[in-house]
């Protein structure tokens, strides 16, 4: 029990492993204060646990709440050994999202993702080399890339669903699991992993899913059964993977000729000019399908869970009757140009993930001291060594940003509105996909699968949730719906009118 609310926070950091990009945007942090600051309050709690009790009793989003209404939005709360600063809302956010990683790292906390990305990958390697590799996601993330993804994830959707019967119930939660990973597989690995994805992948990727435990963090070699079916996954993905990548690169599968993710990793250099090996590849691909499948899922199925919520009926309406619209004007037609066009669908995702991000907190090591402002004027030296920790969970409900910030209001990011921009429009009031150095390279991806699914959805099917509105695990690192998601649905069509 001690063991389990430490490395539920540290194990956060995993996610936040986007892709580092460039921005103009002004730092709130500043490293190395030339004046003496005081440093953060700090929580109280038992000897030598710190705040670990209290996270065991409330769960960890209510203890840090209580945390941020004590002590305001900079704190420091104490997990065995560690001291965990907590930067809560835009104005002190700045340095957490924008520092180099000379002075804000996720290579601390980290480590333990080797064994299920592999070697020569991710934190495997040093920063640089990563950034680099992250560049190569970025490329094959490009607009002239997604377009070309558009029709295979609605060609993938509609195999799918097809497979549906003319009413009946299904777990939410489970199909858009099964539905994400083909798409994603199909979109950006080619019909060599797709035609695999189904069988034995499947299986493996659950296992690496499994065998990332909160134990894990502190004990990525421990010989539990988890661990060893892990390990055996891997070593099979990685034969998997490798015969597909040799068998591209020797140019004998049909599929070399194709444009997408797998190839553009294979095609890729580093800027001294070297190609990428098989291990890189393969290791990059794995990564890529652990960190994206599991996300677009869990996010595919709140939306859900929120629109078929009673108490959003209007908002059901409102997307509904923007589908009508869509058909109207373009038929039947779901490409790049025609998702882009759903805005109110957009909107409805955007409040989904705002109300239920991917992660409970990001997490950084702090390799130099900084300084913060707060909303309120005071100023603290968060001290070199912290663990620093941004709580999207909170900031994205702080009601000096979010009118009535409990609530499920896709229209506070309508024109005119637009809450996340409030407040003198000050970044990092909404960081759902990270930000500044660390903007998630996936996020228009991950819209445009789950508008292609919802979109299909609400065109072709009257749904009803008919289990309760799910509960939130807040101890998992991705805060998923507790439990099953019961819809029942009946098909209809929205047809194009006749003239």
């Amino acid at each position: 029990m001690e063991l389990t609310a430490f490395v539920w926070l540290v194990f956060a950091a995993v996610f936040t492993t986007c892709t580092a990009v460039r921005t103009k945007l002004t730092r709130r942090g500043t490293p190395r204060t030339s004046k003496s600051l005081p440093q953060p309050p700090v929580a109280t709690g038992a000897p030598l646990l710190g705040i670990l009790p209290a996270l065991l009793a409330k769960g960890p989003l209510q203890a840090i709440r209580d945390a941020h209404a004590e002590m305001g939005s900079v704190f420091t709360v104490r997990l065995l050994h560690r001291k965990v600063t907590f930067l809560v809302g835009p104005e002190v956010s700045g340095h957490f999202y924008q520092g180099l990683d000379s002075e804000i790292s996720q290579d601390e906390v980290s480590q333990f993702t080797i064994p299920t990305f592999g070697s020569g990958v991710a934190f495997d390697v040093d920063f640089a080399t990563r950034r680099e590799q992250f560049r190569f996601f970025g490329d094959a993330m490009k607009p002239a890339k997604l377009r070309t993804y558009a029709g295979l994830m609605v060609r993938e959707v509609e195999e799918y669903f097809a497979r549906w019967g003319q009413s009946g119930t299904v777990d939410l939660k489970h199909e858009l699991e099964a539905l994400v990973t083909l798409v994603a597989s199909r979109c950006l690995f080619g019909e060599e992993v797709r035609a695999k994805m189904l069988g034995e992948v499947s299986t493996h990727l659950r296992d690496l899913h499994d065998g990332m435990r909160l134990v894990t963090i502190l004990f990525p070699h421990l010989p539990i059964p988890a661990h060893r079916r892990r390990d055996r996954a891997r070593a099979r993905l990685g034969e998997i993977f490798s015969q597909i990548v040799s068998s591209r690169k020797a140019g004998s599968s049909a599929a070399a000729a194709q444009s997408d993710m797998l190839q553009s990793l294979i095609d890729s250099r580093y800027k001294d000019g070297r190609a990428t090996t098989d291990t890189e590849v393969v290791g990059m691909l794995v990564s890529a399908l652990f960190a994206g499948q599991h996300t677009t899922s869990i996010t595919g199925t709140w939306a859900g869970a929120r629109l078929l919520d009673r108490a959003n009926e209007e908002h059901l309406r409102a997307a509904v009757q923007e589908q009508e619209r869509m058909v109207a004007r373009h038929g039947d037609r779901v490409d790049y140009e025609v998702l882009q066009e759903m805005e109110t669908l957009h909107r409805c995702v955007k409040e989904t993930l705002r109300l239920h991000p991917p992660a409970t907190v990001l997490l950084r090591h702090t390799r130099r001291s900084f300084a913060v402002r707060t909303r309120e004027g005071k100023e603290y030296e968060v001290p070199e060594g912290h663990t620093i920790a941004s709580p999207m969970v909170v900031h994205h409900q702080l009601p000096y940003v979010y009118s009535d910030p409990e609530r499920y209001e896709p229209g506070r990011f309508g024109p005119g509105r637009e809450e996340s921009e409030a407040d003198g429009g000050q970044a990092f009031s909404y960081t759902a996909f990270g930000g500044g150095r660390h903007a998630c390279v996936g996020e228009a991806f991950a819209y445009m699968q789950i508008k292609v699914i919802w979109s299909h959805l609400l065109r072709n099917f009257d749904m009803e949730m008919v289990s309760p509105f799910p509960e939130t695990d807040w101890f998992v690192v991705m805060p998923g719906p507790k439990g099953k998601v019961m819809v029942s649905y009946n098909r209809r069509r929205i047809s194009a009118p006749c003239y």
